[in-house]
Formats: C-alpha cells, sequence, structure tokens
C-alpha cells in the first residue's frame, strides 16, 4: 500500500512556510540596504560623509547579519523540527497502513466530498477478477456505478429497523456485510465484512434443519393410517406414504421418479380426484367414495395448496361402511318386526315430539310416516285428550313406567278402549330423554268379558262355583300375557330407535329376563298343574288352548329374545368340556314325550365321547334340529346319533319327513324363512329357528351341513371339536335310560321366590306330582322353616328376590346352618356366563326361565336320586 497512503502533519508544515516567507523578508531588506548603499556612494562625494555613511552600512550589516544569522539559526532548527516531524509522520504513516492492513474487513476512507482517501487491500480483493482499478479520489457513486456496469453483485438487502447494516452477495458467492460511521472533519468510513463462511453455515444448518424436518414429516406421514400423497405445481408427486403403496398396489421404484400423477392413478384401480375435478372450485376440500373390486371402500379427499398442488388423502373405511350397511340392515329389520306387531307402537322425545312409529300406529291415528314424525302429542290427540294423558306423560319423564286404560276415539270417531304403556327412555345419568308407547286395543276383549260375564251370571249356580277358580286363573293369565306383551313392546320399541338401536335392544335384553319371563313362568306353571288334574272334556280343551297359546308364546319370545342377543352381542360361549351323553340324554328325554304327543318315534344312539363346545348353546342348536323335524315329520320317526372324524364329533339329526327342495337349501337359515305348507296351522314360528343356529354355529365355530331329499327326509349336523378324556373324569353311560318318576313322591321340597305367583303355580304342580311343599318369599322366612321344621330333601330358589337380595346367598347361608347340605336347584332369567360360573362352583344345578315342567321334574328326579 505504499504510494497509496498520505498523510499530512499541519503544525511543522506551517512552521516551515512561516520561516519560508521570513527569509524571503529578510533578503529581500538585505538587497534593498545595498541598493541604497550603492546609490548613496554615487550621489554623495564628500569623504567623510562617504566614511560615516559607510560606517552606518557597516553598522547596519552587522546587525542585519546578526539577525540573519539568527533567523537562519530558527530555520535550521525549523528544519530539524521539520524533518523530525517528517519522520514522525510517516512513521505514524506506516503504523495506519499497518493497522487499516491488519484488519481483517475491507476498510475505505472518504473524505467530506465522498472521494476515497484511504483503503486497504481487502477492498481492491473485493473487485478482484472483474477489471477494475480501485485508486485514491473516486467518489462513491462511480464506486457503486462500476459495480452496477461490471456486475459485481447479485443480491442486495437491508437488515431490520434496529440494524442499519447493508447485505451483499456478489456473483462469485462471496457475503458482505457492510456497515457505515462518519467521521468528525465529515468524512465517511466503510467496512466490508466477509460473512460468507457464516451465511454457509447458516444455509447448512437450515438445510439440515429442513432436511430434519423432511425426514419427521415422511415419518409422520409413513405412520398415518391414511394414504396421502403432495402433488406440486407441475401435477406430479413430490410425497407419498407406506399405506397409498399398499392401497394403490404401485412400489417405491414406480413411484421414485415422480411421475405425473395424472398418468400414474390411470394405471391403477383408483380414481382420480383433483380440486379442480368436475370444475370444482379449487378453495376447499372434495371427497368422494369409491368402491374397489375388492370389496374395500376408500374415500378420496383432495385439497388445493395455496402455493400450488395439491394433497389427496385415502382412508379404508370399509369397517365403517360396513357397520352403516348392517346398522340400515337391523333398522329395517326392527322396522319390519314392529310394522307387523299388532300393537300401536311409538317413541317420544322430552320435548313431547313423535321420533318414531309404527305401521299400525300410523294406520290407526291416519296419519303417513312422514307427517307424523316431529309432531306433538298435543296435535296429535288433540288438547282435551292430552290434559288426560299429561299425569301419566309425567310420570314417565320422571323414570317410572306407567300402564293404564282410557278411552279415545278412532278416525271414524267410535268410542275404543286402549290399554296404554309408558317406558321412560333413560340416559347414561338416570335421566328420561323420551318415553316408548305400547298401545293395545282392548276394546273387543272389553266388550268380551262384559258379554262372557252376562253369560255367567245367566247359568246356573253348580257351573259358576265349578269353574269360578278357572275363571279368576284365565283372567290373571290374561293379565299376564298382557304384561308380557308389553314387556314385548318393550324390545320392538327399543330397537326400533335408530340412533340407539344396540343401546336399546341391551336395555329390553336386561329387562326381559325378569319382567317378562316371570309372569310368563307362572302361566305355564299354573297350566301345567292344570294339565295333570283330571277335568271334564270342556275344560280340558279350554286348559289345553291356554297350554298350547302359552307354548307359542314362549316359542315366539325365546326366538325373538335369542336373536336380539346375538345381534346385539350380550351372549358370550362358555366353552367347556364334557361328555356328549350328559347333553344328548336330557334332550331325548325331553324330546322322547313330544315326539309321542306327535305320534312320531324318537330314537337316539349314546356316544362315549368328551367334547369341548358351550353346552347350553350347542342344546339349542339341536332343539332346533329336533323341532324342525318333528315339525315338518307328518310320520315316520326321527333319529338322534353321533359319527365320529380323526378330531371332531358330528350330532346329526335324521327324520322322514317332507324333505326340503335342493333350491331351498341356501334360504333355510335365513330370517323369517319358512317352508310352505306346515302340518300345524296354528304354528306361529317367526322362521328364526334355523338362523338361530346359523349365528350360533358361528359364535362357537362350529360347523353345520344339512341335506335333503324331498319326500324321503332331511339330516341336518353340527361338527363339534373332540376333547381330550383325560380332562374329564368320565362317566361312562353308553345305554339311553329314562329316568325313574317315582322320586318326588312324598319328597320334601321347600320354594323360595318373591313372586306369589310363582310360589303358588310351583306348590301346585310340585304338589301334583306328590311333593311336600313349603314356600317362601324371603331369606329371613327361609331361616324361620328352620325352627322345628324337618330338614327339606331340596332347596329350588329363585335367584332375583326383593330388596336388591338373590336366591344364590340365601341358599349358600341356607346350607351353611345345616350339618348336611342339601342340593340346590337355581332358578333364574339370568343367562350371564358369569352367574353360570358362580352357580356352577357351588355345585348347584341351572334351570333357565321360563321353566319346561318336564325338566323340571327330570332334573329333581335327578337331584333326589
Amino acid at each position: 500500500m505504499s504510494g497509496k497512503v498520505t498523510v499530512q502533519s499541519t503544525e511543522p508544515a506551517d512552521r516551515i512556510e512561516a520561516l519560508e516567507r521570513e527569509n524571503k523578508k529578510l533578503l529581500k531588506i538585505n538587497r534593498v540596504l545595498i541598493e541604497r548603499v550603492e546609490v548613496s556612494a554615487t550621489t554623495r562625494t564628500d569623504p567623510y560623509a562617504a566614511f560615516e555613511h559607510s560606517v552606518v552600512l557597516a553598522e547596519q550589516v552587522r546587525e542585519r547579519t546578526a539577525a540573519l544569522n539568527v533567523a537562519l539559526g530558527d530555520l535550521k532548527t525549523s528544519n530539524t523540527a521539520l524533518s523530525q516531524a517528517k519522520q514522525q509522520a510517516e512513521v505514524a504513516h506506516q503504523r495506519l497502513t499497518d493497522g487499516i492492513e491488519s484488519i481483517s474487513d475491507a476498510f475505505v476512507l472518504f473524505d467530506s466530498d465522498r472521494r476515497i482517501v484511504l483503503y486497504n487491500s481487502k477492498f481492491e480483493s473485493v473487485w478482484a477478477g472483474i477489471g477494475v482499478a480501485i485508486k485514491q479520489g473516486l467518489g462513491i457513486q462511480e464506486i457503486r456505478l462500476l459495480a452496477d456496469q461490471h456486475k459485481l453483485i447479485a443480491e442486495e438487502y437491508r437488515g431490520d429497523e434496529t440494524d442499519n447494516s447493508v447485505f451483499y452477495r456478489l456473483n462469485d458467492g462471496r457475503w458482505f456485510q457492510v456497515s457505515e460511521r462518519g467521521t468528525l472533519d465529515g468524512g465517511l468510513v466503510i467496512l466490508y465484512t466477509d460473512i460468507t463462511e457464516l451465511k454457509q453455515n447458516e444455509t447448512a444448518r437450515r438445510e439440515r434443519a429442513l432436511a430434519d424436518k423432511s425426514r419427521v414429516l415422511q415419518n409422520t406421514v409413513d405412520n398415518l393410517s391414511q394414504g396421502v400423497v403432495l402433488i406440486n405445481a407441475e401435477g406430479r408427486l413430490e410425497v407419498w406414504n407406506q399405506r397409498f403403496l399398499e392401497l394403490s398396489g404401485f412400489t417405491e421404484a414406480e413411484l421414485s421418479t415422480q411421475p405425473l400423477f395424472g398418468d400414474l392413478i390411470a394405471q391403477c384401480e383408483l380414481i382420480l380426484l383433483t380440486p379442480f375435478s368436475n370444475h370444482h372450485s379449487s378453495n376447499g376440500t372434495i371427497e368422494l367414495e369409491q368402491s374397489l373390486r375388492n370389496g374395500q371402500v376408500i374415500e378420496i379427499r383432495t385439497h388445493p395448496i395455496p402455493e400450488g398442488g395439491f394433497v389427496n388423502t385415502y382412508t379404508d373405511i370399509t369397517e365403517r361402511h360396513q357397520y352403516a350397511e348392517t346398522l340400515r340392515e337391523s333398522e329395517q329389520w326392527i322396522r319390519l318386526i314392529t310394522d307387523h306387531v299388532p300393537a300401536l307402537i311409538a317413541y317420544v322425545g322430552d320435548d313431547l315430539r313423535y321420533q318414531f312409529t309404527n305401521k299400525v300406529y300410523e294406520d290407526w291415528y291416519g296419519w303417513s310416516r312422514v307427517a307424523l314424525t316431529g309432531k306433538t302429542i298435543t296435535m296429535i290427540h288433540g288438547g282435551e285428550q292430552f290434559v288426560k294423558l299429561k299425569p301419566y306423560i309425567d310420570k314417565a319423564l320422571s323414570g317410572e313406567s306407567v300402564t293404564f286404560e282410557i278411552e279415545e276415539k278412532d278416525p271414524q270417531g267410535e268410542p275404543r278402549y286402549m290399554l296404554k304403556a309408558y317406558v321412560p327412555n333413560l340416559d347414561a345419568e338416570g335421566k328420561a330423554v323420551g318415553f316408548f308407547v305400547l298401545i293395545r286395543d282392548i276394546t273387543e276383549r272389553r266388550k268380551g268379558a262384559q258379554a262372557l260375564q252376562e253369560s255367567y251370571q245367566t247359568m246356573e249356580q253348580r257351573v259358576i262355583e265349578r269353574t269360578s277358580e278357572l275363571t279368576k286363573l284365565n283372567d290373571q293369565l290374561w293379565q299376564e300375557i298382557t304384561e308380557r306383551k308389553q314387556v314385548e313392546g318393550r324390545l320392538l320399541e327399543a330397537s326400533k330407535h335408530a340412533e340407539q338401536a344396540n343401546l336399546s335392544k341391551t336395555k329390553f335384553l336386561a329387562a326381559v329376563s325378569h319382567d317378562l319371563l316371570q309372569p310368563l313362568n307362572a302361566a305355564r306353571l299354573f297350566t301345567s298343574a292344570l294339565q295333570e288334574k283330571s277335568a271334564v272334556q270342556s275344560e280340558r280343551h279350554l286348559i289345553d288352548s291356554v297350554g298350547t297359546s302359552l307354548d307359542d308364546v314362549e316359542s315366539l319370545l325365546s326366538t325373538l329374545v335369542d336373536i336380539s342377543k346375538l345381534d346385539a352381542g350380550v351372549i358370550e360361549p362358555d366353552v367347556t368340556v364334557f361328555p356328549v351323553n350328559s347333553l344328548l340324554n336330557n334332550i331325548a328325554n325331553e324330546y322322547q314325550q313330544i315326539a309321542g304327543s306327535e305320534q312320531l318315534k324318537l330314537r337316539y344312539v349314546a356316544s362315549s365321547a368328551v367334547i369341548s363346545s358351550d353346552s347350553q348353546l350347542l342344546a339349542r342348536i339341536l332343539r332346533n334340529f329336533l323341532t324342525n323335524a318333528m315339525r315338518y315329520t307328518d310320520s315316520g320317526s326321527v333319529l338322534l346319533g353321533c359319527r365320529r372324524k380323526r378330531h371332531s364329533l358330528v350330532i346329526e339329526v335324521w327324520d322322514t319327513g317332507r324333505g326340503i327342495p335342493e333350491e331351498k337349501l341356501g334360504d333355510i337359515f335365513l330370517e323369517f324363512k319358512r317352508l310352505q305348507g306346515n302340518r300345524d296351522e296354528s304354528d306361529k314360528g317367526l322362521g328364526l329357528g334355523l338362523a338361530i343356529v346359523d349365528k350360533i354355529s358361528r359364535m362357537l365355530g362350529h360347523c353345520i351341513s344339512v341335506s335333503s331329499t324331498p319326500g324321503k327326509g332331511s339330516m341336518f349336523s353340527v361338527e363339534v371339536p373332540l376333547a381330550d378324556e383325560g380332562q374329564y373324569a368320565l362317566e361312562v353311560k353308553t345305554q339311553y335310560q329314562p329316568v325313574a318318576d317315582n322320586q318326588l313322591e312324598g319328597a320334601l321340597i321347600w320354594l323360595i321366590d318373591n313372586d306369589p305367583a310363582i310360589c303358588r303355580g310351583m306348590q301346585t304342580l310340585l304338589e301334583g306330582w306328590g311333593c311336600r311343599v313349603q314356600t317362601v318369599q324371603d331369606e329371613a322366612q327361609l331361616l324361620d322353616l328352620l325352627q322345628g321344621q324337618e330338614v327339606p330333601q331340596l332347596l329350588i330358589a329363585d335367584y332375583h328376590l326383593d330388596d336388591d337380595k338373590n336366591g344364590l346367598d340365601a341358599a349358600i347361608n341356607f346350607n351353611q346352618r345345616l350339618n348336611n347340605s342339601v342340593p340346590v336347584l337355581m332358578i333364574t332369567a339370568n343367562y350371564t356366563n358369569e352367574l353360570k360360573h358362580i352357580i356352577r362352583e357351588q355345585g348347584y344345578l341351572l334351570i333357565n326361565k321360563p321353566v319346561r315342567p318336564m325338566k323340571l321334574k327330570m332334573t329333581l328326579n335327578h337331584l333326589l336320586k
């Protein structure tokens, strides 16, 4: 930088300049004096005067010479000081030069006119390679013009409000941060800091952060359950995940080339969907559902990206779609049932507006389904009738079930008597959110009852006395049947509710176990007791008719309850290991008498096999097989037997009935499918028996099969896995032996049940079999009987008692007070596996309601034997 740095010291220069001016002044004075002397010498001739003048001149010269010598001395001193100052200035200049060169930044100093005074080599290197020579005197505007002309700067931007720096990126990739600062004399210092490495590090750090974010984003996308693709503004695939590969069938290699999305989708089954499909606006999400050939249902959604391009998601909604279809089918099935139930069924919300009605309800009130939904009770019944219904509605909305009779006028204006039941629908907090409505038209029944009463009043007193008890029993049966139909209506109504179909069904199943089966069980006990008593032909016919009706009711309700439980998932298999004879012997005994009443012969071949299954569910399958065999066999026989395979046992039911056409074999396991031409035209079956068999077999994993020849008969079978005989202490009973009936004669049996009707019916039935019976209604009364009473030979206990007590705890407490425990038979409408396990652990036997008298009799004989 030598020759490029100029240093001017103002104090030595001024001193030298003053000395030189003083020296010039003295020389001029000396010259003037000499000229005056010479002129005087030529004009004055007086020697003395000349001498005197010369002396004066000499003195003046001497004085001036002395002054000049002093001035020269001062000048020499000044020159010496000037030389020292110059040397110091050179040293300072060199130090300033070295200091500027030592600066790591490019440095340039401008004067007050903004022209270059000083710069270092770093500043020169900024301009390297573009052919520009930087020199002193260049103005700042000229420098900027040179930079623009030679395209030195590729990018420029300024800092924020707190930072006055300017940032430049040169064409060669270097980055400089420029900062300015003014000097005291009005000049300007500019520093150019090379931040290229800092920028490179920052860029690398950003690229690493971007790469990390990209990896996180890709991992997030890969872990989504949806297929995801991102398409850029050019329409090419940029991002995808593994789920998209699975749904589309593409490989990673096929997508790595970033193909056009439209060309890619054209190669697979998926539909091309973009934000611009079908002329849609690109501002929102578009979606559609597509069913694939393999049965999958895919929901496709597309959403535009503001910067261009779009994102598509592909969601497998097959399960949700199937659930929706199942729910719709379930709703149709429930509506089908309720529309064919001979009762008016509706559901009313807590706002007193109708949310559901069946066809009978709509027809009776003369409204269409669309018009009736959403209407209030006041609009349908009128204000006057609503006032009469209001107290019952308030009770239902307070959580209380209420049943009442009321007179109404039908659409023709005729008075009709209606039996209504309001059943509250409670939410999880126990608050009524609406209530179910079940209505029966009992006008004809009331008229018939009145006519019958009038007829009874005209009959002879002897006939009245003999039939009085039966009439009361019949009235009680009618009342209990009415209650049973009300509870059945709860099931149908609860199942009807579209939004809470499964929940409502489950509520009904919980209620039906006791509220419905309890009165039905009492009715069956009374009827069975009457059937075993002697009676005149007219009374026998009436009793048998009541028994047949109860059989039909029990069959219909059992079927509906079973199919509802299976659909609701309430029933869970309780698989155990047991000898097949323990199950088949009881079923054969049960159906032996049924076959005899149908003038058929039941043949049974025993087996010593040990199987693994749910004994109750397997029995349900076999009972349906036997019931169908006897229903469709006019004459001949039915065979129940087993056939061994390698790892399984096939239980078969053969009959000599009418047979099934080959084209109908696939339909018989469908719901509500029945063969035409039944022998018993009074059969009230719903065609659900084999549908139940199909559902149970699927639940247990058992294979069922059927073969048939029209006119010759059919064979139904179920294949059950064999179990290791070592798992069960097998009692070999290879021959079928009917159970003896003489064990009941004189047997002392105690019964605990909270329902007086059940107690009366059971006592009547057991005493008809020769038993001695004591009945109680709670545990305290049971324990009181031990005081001075003979200990019973057997205890029958109902599980549900009053005050949240149960018969199982009562039986356990009872046996703990005895020296020798007595056998216990538990009777309940609770079908849960937990209760079965508890009863089994106590060593007690279990019969579910409604109790079949023949099964009860066989079980009591077994326990007493």
